[in-house]
């Protein structure tokens, strides 16, 4: 079975998550500054924020050595990336932040759904996902 697509991908979202999460707890105004918005005023929500999503990079790094028996891995970072969106999007018609805070989106969740779904369609199919 060639899953070394479903590594690849695991891993470049462990050094992903990492380096985001290092850059929003190292420097947690940077990225408000560069869409234009107000840093909060408590930053250190934000990098708590930051460090969450830093550990994720640990689960993705130890899920990328068998994805498909590490899926619940794959499936608590999925659901995040379907969540996040979902929370911007109430938040935003709500007036509680502004469309500049979209751009976290991209990179953060988008990107990741079709690979994430693969990886978990797979150990579904494999009969490796089982709930306990």
């Amino acid at each position: 079975m060639n899953n070394n697509w479903q590594r690849l991908t695991l891993r470049i979202a462990a050094i992903y998550n990492l380096l985001w999460g290092a850059w929003v707890v190292l420097f947690p105004n940077h990225f408000f500054e560069l869409v234009g918005m107000d840093p909060p005023l408590h930053s250190m929500i934000w990098q708590g924020m930051g460090m969450v999503i830093g550990v994720y990079g640990f689960g993705y790094w130890w899920a990328s050595q068998d994805p498909l028996t590490h899926w619940p891995i794959v499936a608590v970072g999925f659901l995040g990336k379907i969540f996040g969106p979902l929370g911007f999007v109430m938040n935003y018609a709500w007036g509680n932040v502004p469309f500049g805070f979209f751009y976290t989106l991209i990179t953060n969740d988008f990107i990741w759904w079709i690979p994430f779904f693969l990886i978990l369609k797979k150990a579904f199919i494999s009969g490796k996902m089982k709930m306990v």
